[in-house]
């Protein structure tokens, strides 16, 4: 399994967010989600906001990263602002 994990480091716009939610959504192959991140094992989360898509293996995150639809969350991420990290995970089990 394939993931891509979205941390912010501000909480974004909800009625905004959404619209983003949306296009990710439309991702062949891959599975959204998002949400709030109420807490950490020390202090207040670094990252106070979370998304990720889950591809069933390489091959289905590899077809999908060449679609418009994904290319299309990239622009709109960077047209919302905000600063945020992008990670890709091959997971295990």
């Amino acid at each position: 399994m394939v993931r891509v994990f979205v941390l912010y480091e501000q909480e974004p716009d909800a009625e905004r967010y959404e619209q983003h939610a949306e296009l990710c959504r439309r991702v062949p192959g891959a599975t959204f989600r998002h949400g709030k991140v109420f807490g950490a094992p020390m202090g207040e989360p670094k990252f106070p906001y979370y998304a990720e898509w889950e591809f069933p293996d390489m091959d289905a995150f590899k077809a999908a990263s060449r679609t418009d639809e994904f290319m299309a969350t990239g622009k709109d991420a960077m047209e919302m602002g905000g600063t945020f990290h992008v990670h890709f995970a091959n997971v295990n089990g």
